[in-house]
């Protein structure tokens, strides 16, 4: 969550960043991006950069990919689970597949080293990152 101020006051907003930049490294409990630093997990979308409250002990469900759903012109999603792979439970890859996207898990630090190829590439990807 970020803090702004609004017309009433401090206003809880979600993190957000526009644009698509590269992840720069990772660890510690966050991640780097475009001279930037963000503490816990990432959904990197077309639409931008969201903070994801994910973590490695929470399980993936249907609901933790809400936000995905929402998007539009994604045809790959990296899911990067943490320090070690974790397997997508399959109502959630077929949620996946019924929108379209084809999903593959791996390692967080795999994953964002995937994403950042190809988005260099500018191939339709996303990625949901969980800290480490």
């Amino acid at each position: 969550m970020v803090f702004g101020f609004g017309d009433k006051g401090i206003v809880k907003r979600d993190a957000h960043f526009p644009g698509r930049p590269v992840i720069d490294s990772y660890g510690n409990g966050g991640f780097r991006f475009a001279d930037m630093s963000h503490r816990g997990s990432l959904l990197l979308l077309p639409s931008g950069v969201y903070g994801w409250e994910q973590t490695e002990e929470e399980p993936l469900t249907v609901a933790s990919f809400e936000r995905v759903f929402a998007e539009t012109g994604i045809e790959f999603l990296i899911i990067g689970t943490g320090r070690q792979l974790r397997l997508i439970e399959p109502d959630v890859r077929s949620a996946l597949k019924a929108r379209g996207i084809a999903s593959d898990p791996m390692g967080t630090g795999a994953a964002l080293r995937t994403y950042n190829i190809m988005l260099a590439e500018e191939r339709p990807v996303a990625a949901a990152l969980i800290a480490v």
